[in-house]
């Protein structure tokens, strides 16, 4: 359960509150605290909303918290299923109105929250738009717009590939085991002193720079590897010359109607972290998961044309296994984004620690969740999470 709130590390009634660990403060229990305050925490970027007046939410509110569902044999309501699953913000949208929004664990409605992999398909959307304009082409290499990279084990992989994941780049994510690739980039992210070697990476492009190997074919198995969406990250700011934090505001934030400014960590270098540094509110989340339910459109403005959004839904993830699919039998991944149901066409925007926007356009629903866990990763979790967000789709449907 998760009743019991984290008390407050910066109490604007206490200046003797405790400092927190260094490296250490992004993780359980601090997260509870420094997932909602990344800004006050570490170096970041701003993704500005712009000027126009934000894209207002009719509300609808619906008594959603009783509604029953089942999922791993036991049967939840959806109350239960918030107050047990460590819920930092919780929204519903449909048919672009507001059913229910609630906020725990002390967040509030203006209060940034990091998305940790969320941020991958943001950056999946973006690339989308590029490919559109024909600024970026999926079937080009890697090395056609990073050409120091021909040096490395992306010599050869694709766009597309970076997209889906499916490049054979040696990259171990594991992030328990001592100097595996996840714990360099950890160090690389710069979050306030992660620990670490002193021959270790000190930015994100020094870690990409030292992955030489291989293990596979490049295209033949989807590999789940966080690494691969920041070289789509620096691909990205090469092609539009502008930083990732620019160009992002630029081609979404401003769009979308945000109601306040994004932000992404940096690295030591000013970097972004592409994929997994990116922060918002929670209504903000609701705004990029409604853009993806209307078909790449938000109001007037097309952000990512409707047969990138239908590829994304639809297209893709044949080399979907293991564990992924087990958790999501019915799924695959593809341009950046988990495909729920293949079938139906049910797309989920995922971080560790329990971080989701599910977007089923079919019955024009949104559910974002943002929390924060025990642990970054947890099978349950997800499979309670998808199954809660399909029994509110199928209550509003029947």
């Amino acid at each position: 359960m998760n009743k019991v709130v984290t008390p407050p590390y910066r109490d604007p009634k206490d200046h003797g509150a405790p400092i927190l660990p260094q490296p250490g403060w992004n993780l359980p229990p601090y997260h509870r605290w420094t997932f909602q305050h990344m800004r006050e925490m570490t170096a970041t970027a701003a993704v500005r909303r712009g000027r126009t007046p934000p894209r207002d939410f009719e509300r609808d509110e619906q008594p959603l918290g009783q509604l029953r569902f089942e999922s791993r044999g036991r049967e939840l309501t959806l109350n239960a299923f918030l107050d047990e699953s460590w819920t930092d913000g919780f929204l519903v949208l449909h048919r672009g109105r507001i059913l229910a929004e609630r906020y725990m664990n002390g967040m509030t409605p203006h209060r940034l929250h990091l998305s940790m992999s969320v941020a991958k398909s943001i950056l999946g959307i973006v690339t989308g738009s590029l490919i559109n304009r024909g600024v970026v082409d999926p079937g080009a290499t890697v090395p056609q717009y990073l050409p120091e990279l021909a040096k490395t084990a992306y010599l050869d992989v694709t766009i597309q590939q970076l997209l889906d994941m499916t490049s054979g780049v040696t990259f171990n994510e594991d992030y328990f085991t001592p100097g595996s690739h996840m714990q360099k980039l950890g160090h690389a992210t710069a979050w306030g002193g992660r620990g670490g070697q002193p021959d270790w990476p000190q930015t994100i492009w020094e870690l990409v720079l030292q992955l030489t190997e291989r293990e596979r074919e490049h295209g033949e198995v989807f590999h789940y590897r966080s690494i691969e969406t920041d070289v789509l990250g620096y691909v990205v700011e090469r092609v539009t010359e502008q930083p990732l934090a620019e160009i992002v505001s630029e081609l979404l934030w401003q769009k979308l109607g945000a109601e306040e400014d994004g932000a992404y960590t940096v690295d030591r270098g000013g970097f972004a972290l592409a994929d997994g540094g990116f922060n918002a509110t929670l209504r903000d989340y609701g705004r990029f998961g409604q853009m993806l339910a209307d078909n790449g459109q938000a109001g007037d403005a097309e952000i990512a044309p409707a047969d990138w959004i239908e590829q994304t839904r639809f297209g893709g993830g044949g080399q979907f296994g293991g564990i992924h699919a087990e958790i999501l039998p019915d799924g695959g991944y593809h341009n950046g984004f988990w495909q729920v149901d293949r079938k139906r066409g049910t797309i989920l925007a995922i971080g560790i620690y329990g971080q989701y926007i599910y977007v089923d356009p079919d019955a024009a629903l949104t559910v974002v969740k943002l929390s924060t866990w025990p642990g970054p990763l947890d099978a349950d979790g997800v499979k309670d999470t998808v199954a809660a967000c399909k029994a509110v789709g199928q209550a509003l449907s029947a």
